[in-house]
């Protein structure tokens, strides 16, 4: 009998392991594509920024020039980790494929 229930409990806690580590791997796999996607929207802003830099610069547009560098500098200050404190919102973010990314 005893021999019975550590089957059973090895059983358990087998079952638990499994869907233990599944829940990590999903949760792992939206962290990864949620810093894939914030990763990618920061670089295709800098290089809208920088691209606005070099016009300016080109025009000699010093107002654009400052507010494009001013730009460059708030978004370089943020970070993309700051979100994941709410990974309830993240995750709701991920699944939704309207979602608008803006940094």
């Amino acid at each position: 009998m005893v021999a019975e229930q550590e089957q059973t409990k090895r059983r358990e806690i087998e079952a638990w392991e499994k869907t233990t580590i599944a829940q990590i791997k999903a949760q792992s796999d939206w962290m990864m594509e949620y810093l894939d996607r914030s990763f990618d929207e920061r670089a295709e802003n800098f290089r809208d920024l920088f691209s606005v830099v070099d016009s300016a610069i080109a025009s000699g547009n010093n107002e654009q020039l400052a507010l494009a560098l001013h730009s460059i500098t708030e978004i370089a200050k943020s970070s993309p980790f700051q979100d994941l404190a709410n990974l309830a919102s993240v995750k709701a973010a991920l699944n939704d494929p309207d979602h608008e990314w803006v940094f």
